[in-house]
């Protein structure tokens, strides 16, 4: 397939830039019917059925872009996987002025060694306490890598959400879902974002069960696709993980003949990565790059409550392949024909 076969105009108005308050009043176009539905995120528990299964994404957000500077040159930083320790893999502008062993300065006793280029054109960092009196580096704890980054770092909104004057107060909370528990992420599982505790709460009074998974998003998920034959295109890493409680509730449900829905890509990247690499759903650790696209046979996933997305995405291939391109085009012009609010809120 083309990738052209993935594009469609989109307005700049179209593209919301904050939440919509309460959450759970963003507007939801349901497709579990026969055609189109308008509906609100609020409106969940009389969509879905009793004994459905909810698995939502409980990453949270991590401020991770750092502006810092090399000598005279200014660089900017976003992380993107962490490799454990004080390494990390970040996407550097400009990378070129990234070479091994260069010191990145971002303030007092946080400071970055450039360990090398990867092939992806990413860096290899490794967080430092620069070297003082002793004249001798060395390397960070996690936790001063937490305290580095909240003192030091910024919020990474998506590049489609336009801040002229910068980020405002309320970007660091309203870019967490209300799920978020595991810091590793640098973008937010944007589907979580709809949900409040009043709508939770009404989803447990319907007997609509709610599970966790963990992946941590990269920054690679902004990523563009720079080959015409998608086929060709190479997803970066992402590590996720799926508890044994969770992968009970999921078995437990389809047992008893509910659904598993699936809160975003992400979730159901990791349930359908776990399902490719063991033939089930169970406990499950890794990292994966899975590629969905058109094609693709679902094992591990009912229905999903995804936002809309960019043009030319791997995120508009998964829900094209999930939904059937045609449908997916004409939810999409229908979205934009009746005001809705495209990607983030």
């Amino acid at each position: 397939m083309k990738l052209s076969d993935f594009d469609y105009d989109l307005p700049q108005d179209a593209i919301a830039t904050e939440p919509a308050r309460p959450r759970d009043a963003a507007r939801l176009l349901d497709l579990t019917g026969d055609g189109l539905t308008d509906r609100h995120i609020r409106d969940l528990p009389d969509v879905l059925r009793a004994g459905d299964l909810l698995v939502v994404n409980d990453t949270k957000v991590i401020p991770a872009r750092l502006t810092g500077r090399r000598g005279a040159a200014g660089i900017n930083l976003t992380l993107h996987k962490h490799e454990g320790g004080a390494r990390w893999r970040v996407f550097a502008k400009p990378a070129r002025k990234c070479r091994p062993g260069d010191i990145i300065i971002f303030g007092d006793g946080f400071a970055a060694r450039v360990k090398g280029r990867g092939e992806g054109g990413d860096v290899g960092i490794e967080f430092i306490n620069p070297a003082s009196d002793s004249n001798q580096d060395s390397v960070l704890s996690e936790a001063a890598i937490d305290a580095g980054l909240m003192r030091y770092g910024s919020m990474p909104l998506p590049p489609y959400i336009r801040r002229p004057d910068g980020s405002t107060d309320d970007d660091a909370s309203d870019y967490q879902t209300m799920f978020a528990a595991r810091s590793g992420a640098v973008a937010a599982p944007t589907a979580g974002l709809h949900f409040t505790p009043d709508l939770m709460a009404r989803l447990a009074a319907a007997n609509i069960g709610l599970a966790r998974v963990t992946l941590h998003v990269g920054a690679g998920t902004f990523l563009p696709v720079t080959v015409d034959d998608i086929a060709e295109h190479k997803m970066h890493s992402e590590w996720g993980q799926i508890p044994k409680s969770t992968a009970d509730a999921i078995n437990r449900t389809r047992d008893a003949g509910g659904r598993v829905i699936s809160v975003g890509t992400t979730s159901l990247r990791i349930l359908e990565a776990c399902f490719g690499a063991l033939g089930r759903i169970d406990e499950f650790s890794a990292d994966t790059d899975i590629f969905i696209m058109p094609g693709y046979r679902f094992e591990a996933v009912d229905l999903l409550l995804t936002n809309f997305h960019l043009p030319k995405s791997t995120l508009l291939m998964l829900v094209s392949a999930f939904s059937g391109i045609q449908p997916i085009r004409e939810a999409y012009r229908h979205a934009l024909d009746d005001g809705y609010r495209f990607f983030l809120w």
